[in-house]
């Protein structure tokens, strides 16, 4: 796990959210959310959360693949994604 994950980890762990499962993954962070949790809710707003969340990040940022799933439905989002995550899709 590199320093970043851990810091990430460290936050969300800390976020004080009941009933979310956080836990490190090879390539970054699955999270387990309540199954009542709205996925749309959440992936519409993630930018934000997370930017704000980062203000207290000093370590360089490098990237991280969130993964999301609240029982039913799951999501993934790449937090500072490389030249091959922005080419993917062209």
């Amino acid at each position: 796990m590199n320093a970043y994950q851990q810091k990430w980890l460290d936050i969300l762990q800390h976020a004080n959210l009941p009933g979310w499962e956080i836990k490190a993954v090879e390539d970054g962070i699955y999270v387990e959310m309540p199954k009542v949790t709205d996925l749309k809710l959440i992936r519409d707003n993630l930018p934000e959360i997370l930017a704000a969340l980062s203000l207290d990040i000093e370590i360089p940022k490098i990237r991280l693949k969130f993964h999301f799933h609240n029982g039913y439905e799951n999501f993934e989002y790449i937090l500072n994604p490389n030249d091959g995550d922005l080419n993917r899709d062209k």
